[in-house]
């Protein structure tokens, strides 16, 4: 399995995505998991299958580590690994879906880790949340994460908005501001990111200086993200028998 991250120049980012593939790893034992960076970061994806073709596996199955599928699943991805292919032919490489909801419901696994980082964060009660994520200009991206705001609301059961570190309004902080417009006293922060680094400090920098009372951690390494990963594996497999498997580039 190659887990393919975003990449980050802060390296914490890093650390995270290596820190998940060894929980990956301790959850399915038996398994080779080895991360991946489509930025800033070596290896890159294409490198991984090459040494993987190289030293005799003959399929492999790439998961992307994005909450959306948008222009680095649509275009960055898709390139890296028809590069492989092409240096690679005997390599058999599937691609799972990115690890948000595409057109159908939010993973269960999905929303249990960022219940678990919000519980974290501060086990008391919240009258509203804010679900902050990177940012993205694709409509379709968006209205993803929509969805799980969404689902998360209603296993909450409080009002849950959106945020966005960039591209895209509100921020965090105004997001945060607006919820108290509203009368919410407690308003809490889910933080929709896998790794830390510049975007969720900034999130929480705003978040607290609009006053909210927690921040949750980026989802990481938790269990739940570790299932959710093997869980787009097996779709995979499940796509194959059947003539084709998901997401292929």
């Amino acid at each position: 399995m190659v887990l393919v991250a975003h990449g980050s120049r802060d390296p914490r980012a890093a650390e995270a995505t290596r820190a998940l593939a060894r929980a990956v790893g301790a959850a399915r034992p038996g398994l080779s998991v080895v991360p991946s960076w489509l930025d800033h970061t070596e290896p890159g994806p294409a490198a991984v299958l090459r040494e993987l073709a190289a030293a005799g596996h003959r399929a492999a199955v790439v998961v992307p580590l994005l909450l959306t599928a948008a222009y680095h699943r649509r275009v960055d991805l898709p390139a890296a690994v028809a590069a492989a292919r092409a240096d690679a032919p005997g390599l058999a490489v599937r691609v799972a879906d990115v690890l948000g909801p595409l057109d159908g419901p939010v993973d269960g696994a999905l929303l249990a880790g960022l219940r678990r980082r919000l519980a974290e964060a501060d086990p008391g009660e919240y009258d509203a949340v804010v679900l902050a994520a990177a940012g993205t200009r694709d409509a379709r991206a968006r209205g993803s994460v929509g969805r799980v705001a969404a689902a998360l609301g209603a296993a909450l059961r409080v009002p849950v908005r959106v945020s966005y570190a960039s591209a895209a309004p509100p921020e965090a902080g105004v997001a945060v501001a607006r919820l108290h417009g509203r009368g919410a006293r407690r308003v809490a922060v889910v933080a929709y990111f896998l790794a830390p680094g510049l975007f969720h400090d900034a999130v929480t920098v705003a978040a607290r200086g609009a006053g909210a009372v927690a921040v949750a951690d980026p989802l990481t390494d938790v269990p739940e993200l570790a299932e959710l990963v093997l869980r787009r594996v097996g779709a995979t497999g499940r796509q194959g028998r059947h003539g084709g498997g998901p997401g292929e580039p």
